[in-house]
């Protein structure tokens, strides 16, 4: 059977079998080996954290100095993050590679899943919904679940911190129920720029106790009275997700699933989820059939915290054909790098997006995306240069065939969409930014007023 593969050459294998990742015939590991301690004799863990220093063929040993020069600053700091799911989205992968790069530097970081009840999720993914700009109706009886489920979490939980970061809205009142003894900050992944406006008015209430709130995209400023700062989101190339696979295992994922590779594969990965626009990438496939043979992929997986996903992936189920794939195992994440690399051509028609990172994920291995024209997805792609921005079904679908016809364009593209990642969207860009702000919050030591003037006993 005629194979099509759009991937470029293999990585090959170190002398001790460990895959590398290269660049610039420099090698990176992406394991270690065991060690034993000299002094104790105890043998350490085979596995080991991922390091700045591991960066240094992608940023160059000047970014490394630099940033291991913020951290040395930084000993001990202590940081908390909250956030409601610890698998199934950006948010979670994000925090969990980030938690682990800090403390690779000595920075205390935890996170820290808050935990709620069925109609809770309910509710806070209605809220979701409309700060991404649709209309909910806000009761009462919404806002106290609300507001109880996340007291509860509170009662659960202990701060003895420097600096607690609270991811979203999901845990937004539990600055409500500690005594604020550092710096809070809000850190809001979705897109806000057109949010609800009755809901949004609610959850500034909770939001102006925070001392910053950070951002992916400039466009998502609101009129806060604290400062908003923009972080984009970033990758870590050294995940199983992102690292580099041998063909072998890439054949292996693709027999596990019976994924067919005698046509182009047309491929979105994202959560299942009505803003990531499934329907519509079927509905631009069929168009593009029209004028192209191929087969679509739609690989998704369930978060913890969203309760719409598995009504998306029934409907989803119910529109299968032969050359139109449904796979709810997301989850696997060496499938996801698989799909990424062997894609012809990955699409992300997001209706609305706070950044995508599936749309870095599959710049990063050199595949052409088509993503909607929607908030963070704009930030990656640079429309007909690194990949196409679309509108609409039709222009997704002519993109499709535009790509698919021209093999040279996807291999431009794919070479500029890998070089805008490693420039701007790796992991150690965004933990610098966060190391600068750790350092920059004041520590003001101020009488209140009630003490001016006061004669001395």
């Amino acid at each position: 059977m005629k194979r099509f593969d759009s991937s470029s050459d293999q990585p090959e294998l170190s002398q001790t079998g460990r895959k590398v990742v290269s660049k610039d015939d420099k090698e990176v590991s992406t394991s270690s080996r065991a060690w034993t301690d000299p002094a104790t004799h105890q043998v350490g863990l085979l596995n080991r954290l991922v390091s700045v220093e591991d960066y240094e063929p992608f940023i160059g040993p000047e970014v490394v100095e630099r940033i291991l020069s913020k951290a040395r600053a930084l000993q001990g700091f202590k940081v908390v993050n909250f956030n409601s799911t610890f698998y199934g989205g950006g948010v979670a992968e994000l925090l969990s590679a980030m938690t682990l790069l800090m403390n690779s530097l000595g920075i205390k970081a935890e996170w820290r899943v808050i935990q709620g009840r069925p109609d809770f999720f309910n509710i806070t993914k209605k809220m979701h919904n409309a700060l991404q700009g649709a209309d909910i109706n806000l009761s009462e009886i919404k806002t106290t679940i609300f507001e109880e489920v996340n007291f509860e979490n509170a009662v659960r939980n202990r701060i003895d911190h420097d600096m607690v970061v609270v991811h979203d809205p999901q845990p937004l009142p539990l600055i409500d129920h500690f005594p604020k003894k550092c710096p809070w900050l809000w850190r809001c992944h979705i897109e806000l720029s057109n949010p609800d406006c009755p809901t949004w008015k609610y959850l500034t209430g909770f939001i102006e106790k925070y001392d910053a709130v950070i951002l992916s995209h400039g466009d998502y400023q609101q009129n806060l009275p604290i400062p908003q700062l923009i972080f984009m989101p970033a990758i870590n190339p050294f995940s199983i997700k992102n690292k580099e696979l041998t063909t072998a295992e890439m054949d292996d994922r693709l027999d596990q699933y019976k994924i067919p590779v005698d046509l182009p594969l047309i491929v979105q990965v994202s959560r299942f989820d009505r803003w990531k626009d499934p329907a519509g990438v079927v509905e631009a496939f069929k168009l593009a059939q029209k004028e192209i043979d191929a087969t679509l992929v739609l690989l998704g997986n369930f978060a913890t915290d969203d309760p719409e996903g598995a009504r998306v992936y029934e409907h989803l189920a119910s529109i299968r054909e032969e050359r139109i794939l449904v796979l709810p195992n997301g989850d696997d994440t060496a499938l996801v790098n698989t799909l990424q690399r062997r894609a012809a051509v990955v699409l992300q028609k997001s209706l609305r997006e706070g950044f995508g990172l599936t749309v870095t994920e599959a710049m990063w291995k050199g595949t052409p995306v088509i993503g909607g024209n929607v908030g963070g997805i704009r930030s990656q792609i640079q429309d007909g240069v690194n990949g196409f921005l679309v509108s609409s079904v039709k222009d997704a679908a002519d993109r499709i065939v535009q790509l698919l016809k021209d093999a040279r364009l996807r291999e431009q593209m794919g070479r500029k969409a890998r070089q805008a990642v490693t420039e701007r969207f790796l992991l150690t860009r965004y933990l610098e930014q966060y190391l600068g702000l750790f350092g920059a919050f004041e520590t003001i030591f101020r009488l209140p007023d009630s003490w001016h003037g006061k004669p001395e006993l």
